[in-house]
């Protein structure tokens, strides 16, 4: 890992009446466009829902490191994210996330561990931790056997 403070750039750029364009050194771009729900086309990434998907993005990241270090094997993990928003003192924000976690382990795996990680991930999520509001964790754990 590389020392702190870490920089990320990126650019938006967007013709009137079309779509934004958002680039960063090194990657794709992505077109990207308002959501349905603020009269967007809905068929394109949105500020909104990157943002989630930021947010289940980094969850999974943050437990493969927390995992790794702790030497926990896993199978598979998903997150289904949900960014509420809605207005406060007639300012348009969001008000909370909810993660839904799904983590497949091997058999063998203690599960009060398991919790352990995926709380840990859940509070160490660099993401959800610079936000202004706060999140909610529930998860699942399911153990698989390696033949399944």
């Amino acid at each position: 890992m590389q020392e702190l403070p870490h920089h990320y750039v990126a650019k938006a750029s967007a013709e009137a009446g079309s779509d934004v364009l958002v680039e960063s050194p090194g990657l794709e771009s992505l077109q990207t466009a308002g959501p349905a729900e603020f009269g967007g086309p809905g068929d394109l990434w949105s500020p909104e829902t990157l943002l989630v998907a930021a947010i289940a993005d980094c969850y999974i990241l943050s437990f493969r490191a927390i995992a790794r270090a702790s030497r926990m094997d896993w199978h598979s993990l998903s997150c289904d994210a949900i960014g509420d928003l809605d207005k406060i003192d007639k300012v348009t924000q969001f008000t909370g996330f909810r993660l839904k976690v799904r983590l497949e382990v091997p058999a063998g795996i203690r599960e009060g561990k398991a919790e352990r990680l995926l709380e840990k991930a859940d509070k160490h999520c660099l993401i959800t931790n610079s936000m202004k509001c706060g999140s909610t964790l529930d998860y699942e754990i399911v153990v698989r056997d390696t033949a399944d």
